[in-house]
């Protein structure tokens, strides 16, 4: 009969095969990543724009010229877009980041050529039409402001302000008035700028034959396409952190208080990020980790608490997450000191560390085992900066890391003198 009070024995991949993805380069100089890989017929395109909130002259310019790529172009109106592509059963993704845009196709290869027809007509031909716009900043107008009433929405706002300071593209935070002051010449500007072959990768995923490959070189890489042609300049900022310790957010119908404690971190470039990257986990990265067993397990001060370290471009936001009732706001903050004090004063135990190198080995496994998920790792990659043995270093950051050298992360990296604090929620008298 299975014990079931016996913990299975878990063997850890001896080694994981990441397949690289293939570089060309297309004639008008935009290169070109194929990872053929998977069974299904669907296909899966991923243009990048170098060009993201770092860039833009004015809040809110970036996320919504990406964002009014689909509504509306000279051959399509955005119901003719949306029409279309549910027609042929593709799906539209649009993201802005730091210093990136994403717009990403999934398709049915046999109805591959209808829907990059209507792709090609996103990206190189867009027209921003002023009521479509109207109705998407009034959309998220009222999203904002349903956010603004939330506590761990103005908690994480705080929170970045207080690390980043106003002068930081992280510290400045958006407001309302700053919605009203985006419309169609604003999202030109910056299309104008940053959407063109000069500044554009691409990258292929899924069962990517030949013909597909054609495909794209036919309508994106014989010509170049845009007015800039000029890559942005690299810009450096520097954070000015406030000096304080504890910042409070009322809101005084909450039922319960957000807190966040967070604090400048490593960026993913930094030598010990990616065995800081099994502290954080150790710490607050999964279901077992000290945090959630201490603070809701054993206390019962919360459902759940988290830490992570949020990168941005040049800088990493060491962040712990939770929410909990206002009498255990304190004797929870208390006890997240107490297991920081731990990891700097002790060693971790083997069988725990072994735990938490399992969990973070098939957490890489799971990461990489499909063709969209390796595509998303690659462009990871290509994003940040970061070198090609990335992935095989970050598994062997975690096969390797010992007791004594978490101990010294800690020691180094998790400074409780400039870890803020920051509760969002009803006041106490």
């Amino acid at each position: 009969m299975l014990d079931r009070s016996i913990q299975p024995f878990i063997r850890e991949p001896e080694q994981l095969e990441v397949p690289s993805p293939e570089r060309r380069v297309m004639p008008n100089g935009i290169p070109l990543y194929i990872l053929n890989a998977g069974d299904n017929e669907v296909v899966r395109i991923d243009l990048l724009m170098e060009g993201g909130r770092w860039q833009q002259t004015q809040r809110l310019q970036a996320l919504f010229t990406n964002r009014m790529l689909r509504e509306g172009t000279r051959r399509y109106s955005a119901a003719a877009i949306a029409e279309k592509l549910d027609y042929y059963g593709a799906w539209l993704e649009l993201s802005s980041a730091s210093e990136y845009a994403y717009v990403t196709l999934y398709s049915l290869n046999k109805y591959l050529p209808q829907t990059l027809d209507v792709f090609e007509s996103i990206v190189k031909e867009p027209v921003f039409p002023e009521k479509e716009l109207g109705v998407i900043v009034d959309n998220n107008i009222q999203q904002f402001l349903v956010n603004s009433s939330k506590v761990d929405f103005l908690a994480h706002r705080t929170l970045i302000n207080a690390v980043y300071g106003d002068k930081h593209p992280c510290g400045q935070l958006v407001q309302e008035k700053d919605y009203h002051l985006i419309n169609p010449s604003v999202l030109q500007s910056f299309y104008d700028c940053y959407y063109h072959s000069g500044n554009c990768s691409i990258y292929l995923s899924g069962k990517v034959g030949e013909d597909t490959v054609r495909r794209i070189e036919t309508l994106f890489g014989n010509e170049p396409f845009g007015k800039g042609f000029r890559k942005p300049e690299k810009t450096f900022y520097l954070p000015e952190t406030s000096p304080e310790k504890r910042f409070f957010a009322e809101r005084a119908d909450a039922m319960q208080s957000a807190v966040r404690m967070g604090m400048l971190s490593l960026d993913r470039r930094h030598p010990d990020y990616l065995k800081m990257r099994v502290l954080v986990t150790l710490l607050g990265g999964y279901f077992g980790s000290r945090l959630m067993s201490n603070i809701r397990e054993e206390k019962g001060y919360t459902y759940g608490i988290s830490a992570g370290i949020m990168p941005y471009p040049d800088s990493g936001l060491f962040v712990i997450n939770t929410e909990t009732a206002n009498e255990f706001v304190e004797p929870l903050i208390k006890e997240v000191y107490h297991e920081i004090d731990r990891l700097q004063n002790d060693l971790v135990p083997d069988e725990e560390l072994a735990m938490v190198r399992n969990y973070m080995l098939g957490d890489m496994c799971r990461n990489y085992e499909s063709a969209f998920s390796l595509a998303d790792a690659w462009i990871f990659i290509h994003t940040s900066g970061l070198s090609h043995s990335y992935v095989t270093d970050a598994v062997d950051a975690v096969k390797t890391i010992t007791p004594e050298e978490i101990r010294e992360l800690a020691s180094r990296h998790l400074c409780k003198e400039t870890l803020k604090e920051v509760v969002s929620g009803k006041k106490m008298s």
